[in-house]
């Protein structure tokens, strides 16, 4: 019996569990995505698609979840969601389209663009017609301010005020006009110009009128007829 016990202590130890167990818990998992690369690739994709954009653009790409499990990704591919443009507070959405992962996620971001733009430097009145004294440039972000705003003085040199305006305003188109060229109840030159002809007759304006509109003008048999304002008091007639 003692030698029986001997025996059993000198064999090796032998698991008691099987081998295709023990080899099921070391199974490898697959690479998950770097979420350094998506944000990396939706502010690549920003600024690539604002080149053209007149000013600074400053992406600021919103943090991504970082417990967000996704498979890796051999190419990633940036693009616009429906409706979404890259102005402002936006969305980039982000998918993976392969064989060995398919996944879409969107990531907000905020698209803000730099330049300078024409505020008036001083109070302006109504008619007034403005001066380069009058303006002045002013870094902004545009994507803050309204549509329509000027960024050249040679924009608005030379045109009127519309309204009384203070000092520190965006120009805008809706508070400036050409200057008039031609005044109501003014005599004109009524012209006509055709191929191979010229008429000239006089006429009385019914209207004020800047360079290029149409203005009625009365001829001297009393007809109402129109034509295009230009400098030095003439109108044209289409004939």
């Amino acid at each position: 019996m003692i030698r029986y016990l001997v025996l059993m202590l000198c064999l090796p130890a032998v698991s008691i569990f099987p081998f295709p167990l023990l080899a099921s818990q070391h199974k490898p998992t697959p690479q998950q995505q770097e979420i350094s690369i998506i944000k990396n690739a939706v502010e690549n994709f920003i600024y690539s698609n604002t080149a053209t954009l007149s000013g600074q653009v400053i992406a600021n790409v919103d943090k991504i979840d970082q417990h967000l499990s996704l498979p890796k990704c051999p190419e990633l591919e940036p693009f616009m969601p429906t409706g979404s443009r890259l102005w402002g507070k936006t969305s980039v959405g982000v998918r993976c389209n392969s064989q060995s992962a398919t996944w879409t996620i969107y990531v907000q971001a905020e698209v803000n663009v730099m330049a300078n733009v024409l505020h008036t430097a001083r109070s302006i009145s109504t008619g007034q017609t403005l001066v380069h004294e009058d303006v002045t440039l002013q870094n902004v972000n545009l994507t803050q301010m309204p549509d329509g705003i000027f960024t050249n003085a040679a924009q608005v040199i030379g045109k009127v005020a519309t309204t009384n305006l203070t000092a520190g305003q965006p120009l805008r188109p809706q508070m400036l006009r050409a200057p008039y060229v031609i005044l109501r109840g003014q005599k004109i030159n009524l012209v006509v110009q055709g191929r191979g002809f010229n008429i000239s007759s006089e006429g009385q304006a019914l209207a004020d009128a800047a360079e290029g509109q149409v203005v009625q003008v009365r001829n001297k048999s009393g007809r109402i007829t129109s034509g295009i304002a230009r400098t030095n008091s003439i109108v044209e007639i289409q004939p």
